[in-house]
């Protein structure tokens, strides 16, 4: 994304930690955006228990308009979901989302990040392309709703953390 395009993006919105209290609008976001969505416990399981995980909402005027999150394991942060409400779309919030968990993964010290997209999603496969990710496997039937291949992709963290220093 250009600068002066990023720069407005990101005036435009607030990344920030997801809470509890952030379910019930995540929810609406996750419904729209997935055909087996996850459960409101499953966010609660997340934000609650999981203490591997990394969850992020991002507002614009208030309102949650997407959220990520990731699991983050010894040197390897696992994206478990990026979605972005359909309405939002096109104007680089997935990027700035996906942008911020890589920062939080260098700063929790992870080398490398790994994520499944539908082999169908190419728009999500350009965005990840982005961010350095590459093919590196398939999960055959991965998706249970129709049974849809997963591409596996994976980051070398180690580019970013370079590319912030300089």
């Amino acid at each position: 994304m250009e600068q002066a395009k990023r720069e407005a993006v990101a005036n435009q919105a607030l990344i920030r930690p997801m809470s509890v209290q952030d379910i019930p609008q995540v929810m609406e976001v996750e419904h729209t955006s997935f055909t087996v969505p996850w459960t409101s416990d499953a966010f609660l399981n997340e934000l609650n228990n999981n203490r591997f995980a990394c969850y992020l909402v991002l507002e614009i005027e208030g309102r949650i308009a997407g959220y990520a999150g990731m699991w983050m394991i010894v040197d390897e942060a696992h994206v478990t979901n990026i979605a972005i409400y359909p309405d939002d779309r096109g104007h680089g919030f997935g990027e700035l989302l996906l942008g911020e968990l890589v920062r939080q993964a260098l700063a929790m010290g992870m080398r490398k990040m790994t994520l499944e997209v539908r082999e169908s999603n190419h728009i999500a496969q350009g965005l990840y392309r982005k961010f350095g990710f590459e093919p590196a496997g398939v999960r055959k039937g991965y998706y249970t709703d129709n049974q849809e291949d997963a591409i596996i992709m994976w980051s070398d963290l180690y580019q970013w953390s370079a590319e912030s220093s300089s």
